[in-house]
């Protein structure tokens, strides 16, 4: 993965450009102030985020044994090393939202997982107004990176951000907007590791 070379390259001579500090207010629509609870706020960030699902944070999703059969059957191409039981992302069962969500099928390491800003929502530690323009704003800079990468077999986007920091074309430009994205994450969803080969969490 990237080494000390690549990261020292990220931070060298980059002026990161501000992070907008304007939050959308817009709701989810549909959603309305007085009839939300704090786990339909839950709901409602998950089904419109999906992050964790398209490969922009995570490179693969973990399984359970027992569930390894039931995800194949939906048409997943799942693996079943020991240590290593899942699917890569991006996702197959996300189209604009997750289409298992409501379903018996429904990972338990997806119903398990909590990013930070979903912690903070459930702690009502943040505005769900603020949360839902947070990842808005994550969609818009990844949307930027994404017009400045080059053609790739890759399919996720974590994968095809790493490789073309690892390459030599890496130019100014693209490394300031990785940098301010990678500092997006780590404040905003908890992710640090980005560099790290895939780990046993639920994903990597």
């Amino acid at each position: 993965m990237c080494d000390s070379t690549c990261k020292t390259r990220l931070s060298r001579d980059v002026n990161l450009t501000r992070l907008p500090n304007r939050i959308h207010p817009a709701m989810i629509p549909g959603m309305t102030n007085n009839a939300e609870t704090d786990e339909s706020r839950a709901t409602a960030l998950c089904k419109s985020c999906g992050l964790c699902c398209t490969g922009h944070l995570f490179v693969w999703t973990k399984l359970r044994s027992a569930e390894l059969d039931g995800i194949q059957s939906l048409g997943v191409q799942v693996f079943r090393e020991p240590g290593r039981r899942g699917f890569n992302q991006p996702c197959p069962l996300w189209d604009g939202q997750c289409t298992i969500y409501d379903s018996p099928q429904y990972p338990r390491f997806c119903y398990t997982y909590k990013c930070k800003l979903l912690l903070k929502v459930l702690n009502e530690n943040i505005p769900f107004p603020d949360a839902t323009g947070i990842v808005r704003d994550a969609m818009t800079m990844i949307r930027e990176l994404e017009t400045l990468l080059p053609e790739s077999p890759l399919e996720n986007f974590r994968e095809r951000l790493i490789a073309y920091l690892e390459s030599e074309d890496s130019d100014s430009e693209l490394l300031s907007k990785a940098q301010a994205l990678l500092s997006f994450y780590e404040e905003h969803f908890g992710v640090d590791d980005f560099f790290e080969e895939p780990g046993d969490g639920r994903s990597g």
